[in-house]
């Protein structure tokens, strides 16, 4: 008999500013398939609760294809590819850039493009320590309280070398359609001294974190009845040409070729999510 599970929920209060949700997937009996994971504002943090998370082909090319027990991801802007035999189970984090800083003690910008084991940057001890409470817990809840209370434990202060200017620019920069000139204004900020401490920071300039944080929240919008014409005019596009060349540069493909590739898997990175 197949499994098809999949829930979404927000982290503790203390998490908040920093993990925009967690998603808990189990699927089993299901087709073998491939998924692109695309490009969005979040940082991933994966961690499986059986079969290892293989990834065919990384957002860089240079990375070889794994397989990992657990997985960090870095901001993007092409997709990787992943496949399953027909079965998978884990827990996603969605980390928001800034969230970098307070659980890994690194810029976001130091993990741009890349996928690596997410041992590097939480150690071995806390990922076993997180992956065996996780198959431990018999609920999704209890499963997300397992995340609260480690990644809680691992929350340290922003530190006094990032700016406030390039905070208040990321979060209004991924959090809505702002010009990068007017976020610039808003900072005190030429836009050009923006770019070189935005990238610093989190690894893409200003207008491409923009451009990604825009796509997401249109592709989040498709459902195959919309009118791509609708989705482009309500997500600041230009017109329908221009979010299908977005689709194109991001996913690889047009947006209809997504929606009937995607649209009724249980992919662990496909759910629309309300906090994005």
């Amino acid at each position: 008999m197949g499994v098809d599970e999949y829930t979404q929920a927000r982290p503790s209060a203390a998490l908040r500013p920093y993990v925009g949700f967690y998603s808990g997937y189990r699927q089993r009996g299901l087709a073998p398939a491939t998924h692109r994971g695309l490009p969005s504002p979040y940082l991933t943090l994966i961690f499986t609760m059986d079969d290892p998370l293989d990834v065919a082909a990384h957002p860089d090319p240079r990375q070889a294809p794994g397989r990992y027990d657990s997985l960090v991801g870095g901001l993007h802007l092409t997709p990787a590819l992943l496949t399953h035999p027909g079965r998978q189970s884990g827990v996603q984090v969605a980390l928001r850039p800034l969230g970098c800083r307070a659980l890994f003690g690194m810029p976001a910008a130091e993990l741009a493009g890349l996928d690596l084991d997410a041992v590097a940057v939480l150690g071995a001890p806390m990922v076993a320590e997180i992956r065996d409470r996780l198959c431990s817990a018999s609920s999704w809840p209890g499963r997300f309280a397992v995340l609260d209370d480690v990644l809680g434990r691992q929350l340290r202060p922003l530190p006094a070398g990032v700016a406030p200017e390039v905070v208040h620019a990321c979060r209004r920069l991924l959090g809505g359609d702002v010009p990068v000139g007017a976020v610039a204004g808003e900072v005190g900020w030429s836009a050009r001294y923006l770019t070189d401490r935005f990238r610093a920071e989190i690894g893409l300039r200003p207008k491409e974190a923009a451009r990604v944080a825009r796509f997401d929240r249109a592709r989040r919008a498709l459902r195959p009845a919309a009118r791509l014409a609708d989705i482009a005019a309500g997500h600041g596009f230009a017109d329908q040409s221009h979010l299908v060349r977005e689709f194109k540069a991001f996913a690889g493909c047009t947006p209809s070729r997504w929606l009937a590739d995607e649209h009724d898997l249980s992919s662990l990175l496909s759910k629309p999510a309300d906090d994005r």
